[in-house]
């Protein structure tokens, strides 16, 4: 893959000057490869990708904890299909559905009609997993999702029915697609960014790690202690930062240096 580096804002006076790191796909590369290096699609064709914190289950190492099967109980009977795109009717009834969804958690219009359309007709949903109610055969979620082969599972947008709160339906979808990929031998299942205390809801697998900007790390104690990091005004960028060296690379930059799996090769 090829490599560009976009900048942002610089803080000249602590010496920091950030650059976005963009990963664009060679020939005979997939992108399951460039999800292996931590970048994420930046664009709904598989064409461009983008380096960030990001949280995937390494799926041979997830058994359901006793959350997860609390959560799979609370779903109980709740119907769950895998359904390639091109089988999936993409109804008006469907996309009002997505839209009204996308309106209340997103904020109006962030995800425009047209935006929804794109989206839908893109190589970056290749199969969706289609959650029905049993009891009235109602559709009332589903999860976009990017597949190759046994190498990931992507699980991209997730659009339900808000009124199934009370059986955590957001999180019994996320919990089946870990359990039906898992038992189907897939690699990776990538759940997307994590930045926030309010996305630590998607390393509660075992198996779970996440991409700290120079390798995937399973330490948890890793990622919370860089999102309790993000709140205070920072002077130094993340390997900079004595404290966190100290506390997970026994203070050694060399051992940070030897995990990363970036190279550059001098011609």
């Amino acid at each position: 893959m090829k490599l560009l580096f976009s900048e942002q804002n610089a803080d000249y006076e602590n010496y920091q000057f950030p650059y976005a790191v963009w990963a664009m796909p060679e020939a005979g590369e997939t992108p399951a490869d460039v999800f292996d290096a931590g970048f994420l699609p930046s664009s709904r064709y598989l064409d461009r990708f983008y380096l960030c914190r990001q949280v995937r289950v390494r799926l041979a190492k997830f058994s359901p904890s006793s959350e997860n099967r609390r959560i799979l109980r609370k779903g109980k009977g709740i119907g769950v299909e895998l359904v390639p795109r091109e089988k999936f009717d993409y109804t008006p009834e469907r996309r009002t559905f997505f839209k009204t969804y996308a309106d209340i958690k997103f904020g109006k219009d962030v995800m425009s009609c047209e935006r929804l359309d794109a989206l839908f007709a893109a190589p970056i949903i290749s199969h969706l997993l289609v959650f029905t109610d049993p009891e009235t055969g109602r559709e009332i979620g589903v999860a976009t999702l990017y597949l190759e082969g046994r190498a990931l599972a992507f699980y991209y947008y997730a659009f339900y029915d808000l009124n199934y709160y009370a059986r955590n339906l957001g999180m019994f979808m996320m919990t089946s697609a870990v359990a039906l990929f898992a038992e189907r031998g897939v690699r990776q299942l990538y759940l997307g960014t994590c930045y926030s205390q309010t996305a630590l809801y998607k390393t509660q697998f075992a198996g779970a790690e996440f991409f700290n900007g120079f390798r995937w790390s399973g330490d948890l104690d890793e990622l919370k202690f860089i999102i309790r990091r993000d709140k205070k005004d920072l002077p130094q960028h993340l390997l900079e930062t004595e404290e966190y060296r100290a506390k997970f690379y026994q203070a050694d930059l060399g051992k940070i240096t030897e995990a990363s799996a970036f190279r550059v090769k001098v011609k």
